[in-house]
């Protein structure tokens, strides 16, 4: 695209023009129209940020805490390790970048490396939780603490970043559902059930199948997350998992960051015949920006990678159930081959498909909508299942018979 700069940190077309073009009926209601965005006199990135400015991305996953834990510490006092308000050199991720970027809503990923087990990995997960609490009260003016649909939505409408907690594995909960419950009382609104390696009750999509997808007690966590209300991820999952999972379960998944398996390979990529179940699902597949899930070759992507996959998955999957989940500062060995270089750069890609055609409400709903409703949905489920379902007790003892051995 021959007008596509990189994002700066302020916008250079001006408030005036966003909010001009925010007025135009289009732009008002993203139900009126299923055609083409209407042709403002301005550039598609112009036109980008005007459609993030009333519908902002909701990412599913940035590593932004471990990052910080691995470079400095989680130590918040003003000017002694980082200061995200003033802008950070070290990770793709800061204050003014998020807001250049038209980001509205940020699952925090709770990284914790697969060589971390047992209490470490429960021990590194309720650190980064407590890290995070701490980065929205030290930013309160930008940053909001989001727990539900509602809070996520009043976060936009007073121009703050919804924050909310994510895990990235399931080996962070140890097998026990007592740890599960208190991660959600800590904030926690999803839990991914693998990561690079098979939990002991769900096999991972690079690891030697062991389960079969869920063991029994795999079942049980996806029960007691319907409960809960927490959304179950199912990012880097064998497509086994994926399928037991989604003919389990009762509320929404997620896919925190993945990609289409028909445009590129990789095993962590979620197949067609996977893609076909989301819509009776409900659930939301949030398309990653790491270059070895959206090329065959692994080598540097480019934002037209990123908008192919999301094409394929508006194809199979419908335009109500996708999303971005880009993976900033989650793997720092694969930065430099990044489609975007950093949290700013979500109005090219938005260009980029705008320049595709992609309509005004398949746009908001894959920057905004789905994950809204989708949350929405694990909350109503909840509800529901609470009125009949107590707090499970059950152990991967009792259920599988033992841990298996070498638990990871």
């Amino acid at each position: 695209m021959a007008d596509l700069a990189p994002a700066e940190p302020t916008d250079p077309t001006g408030a005036p023009e966003i909010s001009g073009a925010l007025d135009s009926p289009e732009f008002a209601d993203p139900d009126r129209t299923a055609g083409p965005l209407p042709l403002i006199p301005r550039g598609p990135v112009a036109r980008a940020r005007a459609l993030l400015a009333a519908h902002p991305v909701v990412d599913g996953c940035n590593g932004l805490p471990w990052a910080l834990r691995r470079r400095t510490g989680h130590d918040l006092t003003p000017g002694h390790h980082f200061d995200l308000d003033q802008g950070e050199t070290g990770v793709r991720t800061d204050l003014p970048r998020l807001r250049a970027g038209g980001v509205g809503g940020q699952f925090w990923s709770l990284q914790v490396p697969a060589e971390l087990t047992g209490e470490a990995a429960v021990s590194a997960t309720l650190e980064q939780i407590d890290f995070v609490h701490a980065l929205v009260r030290a930013y309160p003016d930008t940053l909001h603490l989001a727990l539900t649909a509602d809070d996520m939505a009043e976060a936009r409408n007073g121009g703050r970043i919804a924050s909310l907690l994510g895990s990235a594995g399931g080996h962070a909960i140890d097998s026990s559902l007592g740890v599960l419950r208190c991660f959600h009382r800590l904030g926690v609104r999803s839990l991914a059930l693998t990561a690079d390696r098979n939990t002991p009750w769900a096999d991972s999509a690079t690891d030697a199948p062991r389960a079969g997808g869920l063991t029994v007690f795999g079942e049980e966590v996806v029960r007691e997350m319907n409960r809960l209300g927490m959304l179950i991820d199912l990012s880097w999952c064998s497509a086994d998992t994926m399928r037991h999972t989604l003919a389990l379960t009762r509320a929404p998944v997620i896919w925190t960051r993945t990609a289409a398996c028909a445009v590129s390979g990789h095993p962590r990529n979620v197949p067609d015949e996977v893609l076909s179940l989301v819509p009776r699902n409900g659930g939301v597949c949030m398309v990653t920006f790491a270059p070895e899930q959206l090329t065959d070759g692994g080598g540097p992507a480019g934002v037209q990678d990123i908008a192919d996959h999301l094409d394929h998955l508006r194809t199979v999957a419908g335009p109500d159930h996708i999303g971005l989940g880009a993976g900033f500062d989650t793997d720092p060995a694969t930065a430099h081959r990044s489609p975007l270089p950093d949290v700013a750069g979500y109005p090219l890609l938005i260009a980029e498909l705008i320049d595709r055609g992609w309509s005004f409400h398949d746009l908001a709903a894959l920057t905004w909508g789905n994950v809204l409703r989708a949350l929405r949905g694990v909350e109503s489920v909840a509800r529901s299942v609470r009125g009949r379902r107590s707090p499970s007790t059950a152990t991967i003892e009792r259920l599988d018979g033992g841990r298996p051995d070498g638990e990871r």
